[in-house]
């Protein structure tokens, strides 16, 4: 009788899945598989595998109590066949190549790690043991910062709890056939951040995420991760220590980037690979652009939207509704255009959808309007779609489609006008694209300054910490190619008022500005007394008495006098305020 393989650990197991280097982050409801077979699609058939996904996050009390929620989330075998529950080695033996349908398929799905969020370690290994046979490991969420994980003590708002994360890690890695791996946020002290790392592979995780943001960071508060403490956690763990690095991926050129800086074994984007699934692929080289990928006179380019959709939309037609995808034609080329040819706006076309002629067939929107008016009269309720692959659909869509719909608010209203599952209205959301992307096209060809972003001067491009500017400028491209979404600073979100301070945060700073006037400095911001002080230049090592040297400046930032001197500020009354700046800006996966 053969033995069952020896589980793998640690790098031996990240060696035996072919040490993959790109990584789809687990994004709830949005790293579906369709999702997955998207950014993989965009490498050649044999690269394909160096890409490691993980599924969204799901729910392990759900997932073990809840078929629906289950047969919802993840389908590793065709209808009717279902997941064993508990597992049950015979019922696998029973299973052939042709019952495996869509997560984590070895043909098109590997490999694959599916997260769990979780605070019970019993609930968290059956979960674990259902999907073990269809994946390359189970992963637990330790960074969900959203209210949701409080609410229910789980992801990010575990990390206090370290006895529950080291059982829950540590179970699994005794217990289940496949490895166990960890996905965390940083903590506010590198010390901390070291220990807690540390703590998570003494339970046994086989590879460990590091998001270089705390759990504070959120939406407008997000931020820059940091990359010198994922570099600290990788110079103090042990050198066999398998670590990915989360944070700060917009562009292809900042995997790299990524990985010279933190030394880290692979990178993970989330929110670069949702504006632009091409993430991980190299673009063409010049002149063998096809029809897919754009370049522009000034070199900058990326896969057009209209393309990026209808390879979607195919998937979707393919393998979720096991159909053909509708025969279409090819995609739009300013050389193709007639020079007598009829300009037809992408107005027009929707115009031409939604309202047909007297005594022609009616068109499919007519079609969907009238069945569900007849449902209506009929009492019959629809049924709501709740397969994950097309309720993630819109979002997907929208994201894609950011910055076209911002100036094309015809496909923006057709977009939302989707349902889930409702294949025909998202045709017709492509055909509008496509219209939106051939006008385009042809006014670039006649004016292409106008589609050009100047390049970024050095004090704009200084500091990614102080200004967004030079990463906006850096990723953009025209309205009709994918390409990254770049959060606002925390200081131009509040000037914007997009970002207000918390009543904690309002009252320290009035307590600041106190103390600031108990040391001379009067609410207008005059100083009344100016203490000479000893400073150390920053550059030379050298002193400076009496005043600022030439290279430091002196500000009245909010009613106090001070020097900056590097990140320390020296106040008026000699003392020194290191003052910190969040890190915020640029935010991706």
């Amino acid at each position: 009788m053969t033995s069952a393989p020896a589980k793998l650990h640690g790098r031996a197991f990240y060696e035996s899945i072919g040490s993959p280097k790109y990584v789809v982050a687990p994004m709830v409801d949005q790293s579906e598989f369709a999702w997955r077979l998207l950014t993989r699609s965009f490498l050649p058939p044999e690269l394909r595998s160096s890409i490691l996904a993980y599924t969204p996050m799901f729910h392990a009390k759900l997932f073990s109590d809840n078929p629906k929620y289950r047969s919802n989330h993840f389908e590793p075998l065709k209808p009717p066949i279902t997941m064993a529950h508990p597992p049950d080695a015979e019922h696998l033996k029973t299973l052939s190549e042709d019952d495996k349908y869509l997560d984590g398929n070895p043909k098109t799905d590997r490999p694959l790690f599916v997260q769990f969020c979780a605070n019970d370690p019993d609930v968290f290994l059956k979960s674990g043991q259902m999907v073990a046979p269809y994946c390359d490991a189970v992963d637990l969420n330790l960074g969900c910062p959203q209210g949701i994980a409080k609410r229910g003590n789980y992801g990010a708002f575990l990390q206090e709890d370290w006895d529950t994360i080291y059982n829950l890690i540590n179970n699994l890695h005794k217990n289940l056939d496949v490895p166990v791996t960890a996905k965390f946020r940083i903590q506010e002290t590198r010390e901390k951040t070291l220990e807690y790392a540390k703590m998570i592979l003494s339970a046994g995780a086989s590879i460990i995420t590091v998001h270089g943001r705390q759990r504070h960071q959120k939406g407008h508060e997000t931020g820059l991760a940091d990359w010198a403490m994922i570099r600290y956690l990788r110079e103090q763990l042990p050198k066999d220590t398998v670590m990915f690095a989360n944070g700060n991926i917009l562009q292809y050129g900042d995997v790299d980037k990524c990985l010279e800086a933190t030394g880290a074994d692979a990178v993970m984007s989330a929110e670069g690979n949702l504006y632009d699934p091409s993430i991980f692929a190299q673009g063409p080289p010049a002149g063998e652009e096809g029809r897919e990928y754009w370049r522009g006179r000034d070199g900058k380019g990326g896969y057009r939207a209209d393309a990026v959709l209808r390879r979607y939309l195919d998937i979707i037609h393919k393998y979720v509704l096991n159909q053909e995808p509708p025969q279409r034609e090819e995609l739009f080329l300013p050389s193709d255009a007639q020079p007598d040819e009829p300009a037809v706006s992408s107005t027009t076309l929707k115009r031409s959808a939604e309202d047909s002629a007297p005594g022609q067939a009616p068109t499919k929107k007519q079609k969907r309007e009238a069945a569900k008016e007849k449902k209506k009269k009929n009492g019959a309720k629809p049924e709501k779609c709740t397969n994950a692959n097309l309720t993630a659909m819109q979002p997907h869509c929208f994201h894609i489609l950011r910055s076209l719909v911002s100036s094309h608010h015809d496909v923006r209203d057709a977009l939302a006008r989707c349902r889930a599952g409702d294949i025909d209205a998202y045709e017709n959301v492509l055909k509008l694209t496509q219209m939106a992307v051939k006008e385009g096209l042809l006014a670039y060809e006649k004016d292409p300054a106008q589609f050009e972003t100047p390049s970024v001067t050095d004090d704009e491009g200084a500091d990614p910490e102080l200004s967004s500017t030079a990463a906006v400028r850096r990723c953009k491209r025209p309205f009709w190619v994918c390409q990254p979404y770049v959060r606002p600073l925390p200081k131009e979100a509040l000037e914007k008022g997009s970002l207000q301070l918390s009543k904690k945060d309002k009252a320290r700073l009035a307590a600041e500005q106190a103390e600031k006037e108990k040391a001379g400095v009067s609410g207008d911001g005059h100083v009344g007394v100016v203490m000479t002080t000893k400073v150390k230049n920053a550059t030379n090592g050298s002193e400076t008495e009496n005043g600022p040297a030439a290279n430091e400046h002196i500000s009245t930032n909010g009613g106090a006098a001070s020097v900056d001197i590097g990140n320390s500020t020296h106040t008026a009354d000699g003392t020194e305020e290191r003052t910190e700046i969040p890190k915020e800006g640029m935010v991706s996966g």
